[in-house]
């Protein structure tokens, strides 16, 4: 993700809110009326979100010792992005605690909620340093952070680390490798597919796809692929020694095993895939207020630095790298920038293309029931 110079609304605590005079867009409100309205509705509903990924669990109690009048109220952690959407579907009409006001779903998912009519738009401060092409232009989702694809391996149990997606094919993985999620409702496992298939050389989209598929077809015929959701405590168990997963969500499983079983994190050598997850809030947030407050504090310096703690490159790196913002021991962190640099963002079209390919036809290409 990468961005240009920002611009916070003036006025901040004392002004009023300044509205652009177009049709369905709606601009920062005054922080400080925003926080009151929020702190009156007391709780904020999200959806999907587990501690470990891309540093949440810190970012979650940031937002908590900001504003403690308001609960967050956490759904189902280990949902899908295709869930989320079914939760904003299944709770129309219900203010009760089962009906998310914010989600948090891969790139392709966000066109297709606004499309459906399940968002309601909202534009936050730092708004211009959130690039064009990882934005809806009326403010229906916007990207929040990225990562790359990569392989977490338990060194216990594998002698030699896969150093690319062809390496998994061979037979002293049998029965080693998972995916981190379900490929037919999972934005992670969905695009995991997409950069096996940029890795046979497919192009992106629905070529790459298919080639993807392909991919894995010849993986579960050769008895390397596990059809289980793979996370550390699956890793750390043996029951999937390598996990296809976002670096960030690796590098994070890593730190919490601690060296039981010491685990390695590799970015592949070929089918560098960036994923970017988008932010975005419900048209029927039983806590809108909370919900605008929220994505404030998300796209804040230190919400965004947050991010970069769990290992994630945040929406607004390249503006606040501008700014001498970054800490240099964060980006020290972070695996090496030469890792990084193959790295293939897919366009919006490209991502949907995929999708369609990969959930459609998993079931009938590939054959493992993944859950």
């Amino acid at each position: 993700m990468t961005k240009h110079p920002a611009r916070w609304l003036k006025g901040g605590l004392a002004g009023a809110a300044a509205l652009l005079a177009t049709t369905a867009l709606v601009q920062a409100e005054d922080l400080a009326s925003l926080e009151a309205a929020a702190k009156k509705e007391g709780m904020l509903t999200t959806i999907a979100l587990p501690h470990s990924w891309c540093g949440y669990g810190d970012v979650i109690a940031g937002f908590k010792a900001k504003y403690p009048e308001i609960t967050v109220n956490e759904l189902n952690p280990d949902a899908g992005s295709a869930d989320e959407l079914e939760a904003i579907r299944a709770n129309k009409g219900n203010t009760g605690p089962q009906a998310p006001d914010v989600i948090d779903v891969g790139l392709a998912f966000g066109p297709q909620a606004k499309e459906e009519g399940l968002l309601q738009p909202y534009k936050v401060s730092t708004w211009d340093e959130i690039p064009d092409e990882i934005k809806d232009a009326d403010g229906y989702w916007y990207g929040d952070y990225y990562g790359v694809m990569s392989f977490m391996v338990n060194k216990d149990l594998v002698d030699t680390v896969p150093a690319d997606w062809s390496d998994l094919l061979k037979p002293e993985y049998a029965g080693q490798v998972a995916l981190a999620g379900d490929p037919r409702a999972s934005n992670q496992a969905i695009l995991s597919v997409l950069a096996a298939g940029l890795a046979e050389g497919g192009a992106s989209g629905k070529e790459a796809g298919e080639k993807g598929l392909e991919f894995f077809k010849k993986l579960n015929a050769a008895g390397n692929f596990v059809p289980t959701i793979g996370k550390a405590g699956t890793l750390a168990q043996g029951a999937t020694p390598i996990v296809i997963a976002w670096d960030y969500n690796a590098l994070s499983w890593r730190d919490g095993l601690n060296g039981n079983p010491p685990a390695d994190v590799v970015v592949p050598a070929s089918g560098v895939l960036a994923g970017v997850y988008v932010q975005a809030i419900s048209a029927h947030a039983p806590h809108p207020n909370a919900a605008k407050l929220w994505m404030e504090y998300l796209y804040s310096d230190e919400g965004q630095t947050g991010w970069l703690k769990g290992y994630c490159h945040p929406a607004r790196f390249n503006a606040m790298s501008a700014a001498g913002k970054i800490p240099a021991e964060l980006l020290d962190a972070l695996p090496p920038a030469e890792a990084y640099a193959k790295a293939y963002f897919p366009t919006l079209e490209e991502v949907d293309e995929n999708k369609a390919a990969v959930t459609g036809s998993w079931d009938s290409v590939v054959g493992a029931n993944v859950q």
